[in-house]
């Protein structure tokens, strides 16, 4: 894999969960697989502006409800309650749901997700 593919892989729902606008002009870089060395310069921009910009509930519930649905289909019916329950709870101040994300994601082993920088820095 590309070293830009490992580090879009590394940051995606990081990026989601801090800004709708940077993951789609990370998207927009990417598209067609079409990489360059300006690319790689303007994604390493956005990275680095991104981490000027706090999560907002919104942000942060389309990166959890994007990584819930590696656990939705193999989940127990507690853990989707779970889920569901904090998910209502979710605000940046009460991130309950990101830490019971990254167990369900060492329960479950989903390397992807082990390896994610939003994961990793819960």
């Amino acid at each position: 894999m590309e070293s830009w593919q490992k580090k879009w892989a590394y940051n995606k729902y990081w990026i989601m969960a801090h800004s709708q606008q940077a993951y789609n002009d990370i998207r927009q870089l990417a598209k067609n697989n079409d990489w360059s060395t300006d690319k790689e310069q303007a994604l390493d921009k956005i990275i680095a502006s991104t981490e000027l910009i706090e999560p907002t509930k919104q942000t942060l519930t389309t990166a959890y409800q994007h990584v819930w649905g590696y656990f939705k289909k193999i989940c127990t019916t507690d853990e989707k309650k779970t889920y569901l329950i904090l998910l209502t709870k979710l605000t940046p101040e009460n991130n309950e749901l990101g830490s019971f994300l990254k167990l369900l994601a060492i329960k479950y082993k989903v390397t992807y997700l082990l390896n994610s920088r939003l994961i990793n820095e819960l």
